[in-house]
Parts: C-alpha cells; sequence; structure tokens
C-alpha cells in the first residue's frame, strides 16, 4: 500500500509502515502522510489503480470539506472505480481529526493538498 501526499509544488512519496498511532500531536507534514497512510485499505480485488484527492484541513485538524477526486485510474467496471474512490474517500474521512502541534497546524491551515491513494499491488 502506498499513498503519496503533496503541498503547493513539493510533494513527497510514502510506503505506509505499520507503526503503531502516534498519541502525541503530528509535527510535520511527513508525520501527516504517514498518518493519513495508516487508514487506508485499498479494496480488494482491484489492481493497478489510484485516485488523487484534493482536501485542505483547518488548524484544529479537521478537514475544510469534503475531499475532491482530481484524477483516477481504476481498472474495472464503474461500480468497482466507484468503490475505489468511495474507500479512498472514506479512509481520508475516517482519519479526522488529526491532532497537529501547535506549529504544524499553523502551517497548513488553510493549504490544499493532494494525496494518492493505490491499490494493493
Amino acid at each position: 500500500m502506498k499513498v503519496v501526499i503533496g503541498l503547493a509544488a513539493a510533494s513527497l512519496f510514502v510506503a505506509v509502515a505499520a507503526d503503531p498511532l502516534r498519541a502525541e500531536p503530528l509535527q510535520s507534514v511527513e508525520e501527516v502522510s504517514t498518518a493519513l497512510g495508516q487508514c487506508w485499505t485499498p479494496p480488494a480485488g482491484i489492481r493497478d489503480s489510484f485516485v488523487t484527492l484534493k482536501f485542505g484541513f483547518r488548524g484544529n485538524g479537521t478537514l475544510m470539506g469534503p475531499p475532491q477526486p482530481t484524477a483516477i485510474r481504476v481498472t474495472g467496471d464503474a461500480d468497482q472505480r466507484k468503490a475505489f474512490v468511495a474507500a479512498a474517500t472514506a479512509a481520508l474521512q475516517n482519519c479526522m481529526p488529526m491532532e497537529f502541534s501547535p506549529e504544524l497546524a499553523e502551517e497548513i491551515a488553510g493549504n490544499v493538498f493532494t494525496l494518492q491513494f493505490y491499490s494493493a499491488d
């Protein structure tokens, strides 16, 4: 499983590890990416697929609105495509609220992020 989160022109690639969820506030965008990746479980039976979601955070760790798909490549039929996008959206929403350090909350609040959710290949 892989997720990619990007902010503005910078983006980073993260391979999700099986680290336990953090008890302390998140300190960096990299830590946010890892935490979001731990919320993602790709739907079974869908391979060679991804969806990119666009979203923003409030300083309190909640989403500014519903995530919006910006790029979708899902192998399979329309139902599989819909299921994959719904699973990615639900994973992001179910990961909320996140707990940010005061510095991180100030840095990322209101910025636009993109996050790519990949199938398990």
